[in-house]
């Protein structure tokens, strides 16, 4: 390790500060926030939630990546490392600016063409207005995002032209970025890239307003950043450089993990491997560029699969299961020092669930990153269970469940989960119903030592099974679930604001 590694080391212990105070947060995407189409948006039901999370005394809310998805709307497998999926636009923000007038759309479109119709309206009433303030901080954004924003319009204007193929079936010489086919491509769709672009600038736009909405309402945005980037990508097609694959993007090996608790094959989630040596090579200069639209969106942020900054689960690409792969080396040291140095401030979260080795922990913790512990996976009747809350430490974040488990209460009432007497004993809730085992859950959350304990909004609402929001490893009904605010139970807001008072959060 250099001095200059040591230094950086240093200066994280410093930066995680930020983790030193006792709070509570809840876990919602803003897909799952109520409203009036098939998905949630960040228009007036999101300062709601805001003002609701206030009220309460939670300070952060976290939540799912914000990237644009693909047919099956999982937000870790997105067309962009730093675009936003415009679905999550308000358009009654849109109406306010006088951009789009509703009754001028045909209300008989299905929910995704409705948005679509709307969107593109919106458009041209911003261009109709010709408002010389809104031009230039157009203007503006497209500079400041210029980086990723036009190989991103580009890609999703290709992307719909081939009728939705992915970049390495398109034709060769826009597959593989001729630039006499890319210019003569921008040209012919240049209508649908200033579609793109202007969907980003609003969504960025209304972004920000709400996170200073948040932040007036003492409620911290804590977003979360798949380790890897899918293979139908526009990061993929404008950089291939930086992953394992040929120039027609073929890969030798694929991304997953290996077999678990959650899977007995393991989960072949088929991203690419990135080129670790091309990306040491030029500084890590990619992962600057991701940091940086992260860092512009939220408080906090989670590095989702952290342990594959210090070796990654190589599948061979032929494999139709992740069993039969490898662990390979992963220079995240490297990467993290190189990360510290170039932000003057970097409040990380290491997702650090599953089997983890000495060495993970050790790049962990070199960095002062917190952890994560799930109550769901802490009552096996194992004492030396890490997830136990007297295993717990000050700088780990603790949550009753995540997104990939069930609701506490489906946990609860499915004995096969956990052990229980020894979750009764431990709880001191002997036979009790399922529903006073949330809150026996919920208490022992809010009492942990963990500097932040998070809350899936499912088990603040005491939902079942059926509010779960993703299964791994299956495809189909996930990512879909939504809360309506007749849920809200008053009894169930008391008690959770009742925990947080008790605990000092």
């Amino acid at each position: 390790m250099t001095d200059n590694q040591e230094t950086l080391r240093e200066v994280s212990r410093q930066v995680a500060a930020i983790f030193k105070q006792r709070s509570a947060g809840v876990l919602l995407h803003p897909t799952s926030l109520p409203g009036p189409l098939l998905s949630g948006d960040i228009g007036h039901g999101a300062y709601r939630f805001i003002e609701f999370l206030n009220g309460i005394g939670i300070k952060v809310w976290q939540m799912l990546p914000l990237g644009p998805t693909h047919e099956d709307h999982s937000p870790y497998q997105c067309l962009s490392a730093h675009a936003a999926n415009p679905e999550l636009i308000s358009l009654d923000w849109l109406v306010e600016h006088q951009w789009l007038a509703l009754d001028q759309i045909d209300i008989s479109l299905d929910d995704e063409d409705y948005r679509k119709a709307c969107l593109q309206q919106a458009k041209v009433g911003f261009y109709q207005q010709q408002n010389s303030e809104w031009l230039v901080r157009l203007a503006e954004f497209k500079q400041q995002h210029k980086a990723w924003l036009d190989d991103y319009a580009l890609y999703v204007a290709l992307k719909h032209k081939f009728n939705g193929a992915g970049w390495f079936d398109w034709p060769t010489k826009l597959s593989q970025r001729d630039d006499v086919a890319m210019s003569e491509s921008a040209k012919q769709l240049a209508g649908e890239i200033e579609q793109v672009i202007f969907e980003q600038f609003i969504f960025f736009t209304q972004w920000h307003e709400l996170r200073e909405f948040a932040a007036r309402h003492d409620v911290s945005l804590f977003g979360d950043m798949p380790i890897f980037v899918a293979h139908d990508s526009a990061d993929v097609w404008a950089s291939r450089q930086n992953f394992l694959m040929d120039e027609n993007g073929v890969m030798p090996f694929v991304a997953g993990v290996p077999p678990d608790a959650f899977s007995e094959t393991g989960q072949r989630w088929g991203n690419p491997l990135y080129d670790w040596a091309y990306m040491e090579g030029d500084g890590f200069e990619w992962w600057k560029q991701r940091f940086a639209t992260q860092l512009a969106l939220f408080d906090l942020v989670r590095i989702d699969h952290f342990r594959g900054l210090e070796a990654c689960w190589m599948i061979p690409a032929d494999e139709e299961t992740a069993m039969n792969g490898h662990w390979e080396k992963a220079p995240g040291d490297g990467l993290l020092a190189a990360l510290f140095e170039h932000f003057p401030h970097l409040p990380l979260v290491a997702e650090d669930l599953g089997v983890i080795t000495d060495e993970v922990l050790a790049l962990k913790n070199a960095y002062s990153l917190p952890g994560m512990k799930v109550l769901q996976f802490a009552f096996d009747g194992n004492n030396d269970n890490p997830h136990l809350p007297h295993h717990q430490q000050s700088h780990d974040l603790v949550y009753t469940g995540t997104h990939d488990n069930d609701t506490t209460l489906g946990w609860a009432r499915d004995e096969c989960n956990y052990n229980r007497e020894f979750f009764e004993q431990y709880a001191d809730c002997k036979g009790a119903s399922a529903e006073e085992k949330v809150h026996a859950m919920l208490r022992m959350a809010m009492s942990s030592t963990s500097c932040l304990a998070v809350i899936p909004m499912q088990d603040l609402l005491m939902l079942g099974t059926d509010a779960r929001m993703n299964v791994p490893g299956t495809v189909g009904d996930n990512w879909q679930w939504r809360f309506e605010w007749r849920q809200v139970k008053p009894e169930m807001v008391e008690s959770v604001k009742h925990y947080i008072e008790l605990n000092q959060r």
